[in-house]
């Protein structure tokens, strides 16, 4: 249903004007796999990619990481996943698959209510993310990375976090594991978002806010930029700092890296299985865009096909125009964090130096983009656009007084997109099917929220010249 009473005659509109095809009598309006439906296996675009992403590099040698180079930062099962580009499945573990079931799978939803709203021949579907306690799609990976650090006998795992979604997922897995959970959680998200810090202390982690002094990463960069509020690579260096200097722990990701869009492919396994039970096909797929991660999982069974010649599709990426690393970004090799102790990843960025505007993006904040993303970007086979802040909150209240559920910012980036790209088959007749990604619940996002109905929200684009100076900065070799 719509979630919301004086909506109800929406739900009885499709069945009886008559004008829409057939097969809307026959879609309802969540459509749920069967658990013996869930995908098995994860699916990796790299292995239908003609253009593979280009390997991270050593950042002292310039030379392609080896596995046992990258043994003291991360899982060494991980590892195999982050450098296999030729795999094109990898079984679930079942303990993983048991988790899984606790909220997977997942509901695709057809949004008839905002179908109606907008007078749109358009069919339009999103495939809902905010259905465990977490509140977004990165549970999927989170469960993962824990269970292997588990399988190697680890105590505990280091991370970052943007907006929270990651940082309370992967402090939901530890919990479950029994391992210890490090959180470096963005400095002014750690302070619009208090209550998204004290779900992850709920569940046990330690949560820091980021730079913080702790680190000596962290204190070179208050020295470099004192009352900085704070950026993913900021936070990314601490977390990568405390686990090569602690024994017994190692870092984790929540997007970005390969292996977390290799997780994440069940949210469009899932999406896809469930429109091919109804012989559905979507003209459009549309998902946000910050590292990567829901963008990927969403896009890469129908990237598959697109890849293998097998189908065509629209894709799209949605970023904040705050942080545009695809649609102003450069594509060129660049540190993973702010600190420079990652490895090199070739990739569209606006720099590592780059720290965005303290906005309500949320998780959006990265300055570079996924290697895999960037790669199918730059051989044209998706595209993207940036949105405003204030735009994507108007998009946000818009679905939400319509469709009855409260999104995440980050989602909402690809609810504007998706109204949009309906909004256009309005005006020229086109009956096509949009499908996005909405990652997750924006209950823990009403300071940004509130700041947008008392019309304090900003929208803040950077200037050329000011990524000019991030750009110079940019490695050269």
């Amino acid at each position: 249903n719509c979630g919301m009473g004086f909506f109800i005659f929406k739900i009885i509109c499709p069945e009886e004007k008559g004008d829409r095809n057939m097969s809307n009598k026959e879609i309802p309006y969540k459509i749920y796999l069967e658990e013996s439906e869930m995908p098995k296996k994860w699916y990796n675009m790299r292995a239908d990619m003609k253009n593979k992403p280009a390997p991270l590099l050593n950042p002292g040698t310039h030379q392609p990481m080896k596995a046992e180079e990258l043994e003291p930062v991360f899982c060494k099962e991980l590892i195999k996943q982050e450098l296999d580009d030729s795999t094109p499945y990898f079984d679930i573990p079942e303990e993983i698959q048991s988790f899984y079931k606790m909220y997977r799978p997942s509901p695709l939803v057809r949004a008839y209510c905002l179908e109606e709203k907008l007078g749109t021949p358009a069919k339009i579907y999103y495939k809902f993310e905010g259905n465990n306690t977490s509140g977004s799609h990165k549970l999927n990976s989170a469960i993962a990375q824990a269970y292997y650090a588990k399988k190697q006998g680890l105590k505990g795992v280091t991370t970052e976090t943007g907006a929270g979604q990651w940082g309370t997922a992967l402090s939901m897995a530890c919990s479950y594991f029994d391992l210890d959970c490090k959180v470096y959680m963005v400095k002014v998200s750690y302070e619009q978002k208090p209550f998204r810090r004290e779900v992850m202390r709920t569940y046990g982690a330690s949560v820091t806010p980021s730079p913080s002094s702790e680190t000596e990463v962290g204190r070179k960069i208050l020295e470099k930029h004192p009352g900085t509020t704070g950026s993913l690579g900021c936070a990314i260096s601490e977390a990568v700092e405390k686990a090569t200097t602690t024994e017994g722990y190692r870092y984790v990701l929540g997007s970005v890296l390969n292996q977390v869009l290799l997780h994440q492919s069940v949210i469009g396994l899932e999406s896809k299985a469930a429109l091919d039970k109804y012989g559905i096909k979507p003209d459009i797929i549309i998902g946000c865009a910050g590292g990567g991660s829901n963008l990927g999982g969403l896009i890469s069974p129908f990237m598959g096909e697109k890849l293998r010649g097998e189908a065509d599709y629209r894709i799209i990426a949605v970023e904040p125009a705050s942080c545009p690393s695809f649609t102003r970004g450069r594509f060129a090799y660049d540190f993973c964090d702010t600190g420079m102790v990652c490895p090199l990843a070739k990739m569209y960025t606006l720099g590592s130096d780059f720290i965005p505007a303290p906005n309500h993006a949320g998780g959006l904040r990265y300055h570079g983009m996924s290697s895999t993303l960037s790669q199918l970007y730059d051989d044209g086979l998706m595209e993207a656009r940036a949105v405003t802040q204030t735009s994507v909150f108007e998009a946000a209240e818009y679905f939400a007084r319509v469709e009855g559920t409260l999104p995440a910012p980050e989602s909402s980036h690809a609810i504007k997109a998706a109204i949009d790209e309906a909004i256009k088959c309005k005006e020229t007749g086109e009956e096509k099917t949009i499908l996005f990604g909405l990652t997750g619940t924006g209950y823990f996002d009403m300071v940004a929220y509130e700041k947008f109905h008392d019309g304090k929200m900003e929208d803040y684009i950077p200037t050329d010249a000011e990524l000019e100076e991030s750009f110079s900065k940019l490695p050269k070799f």
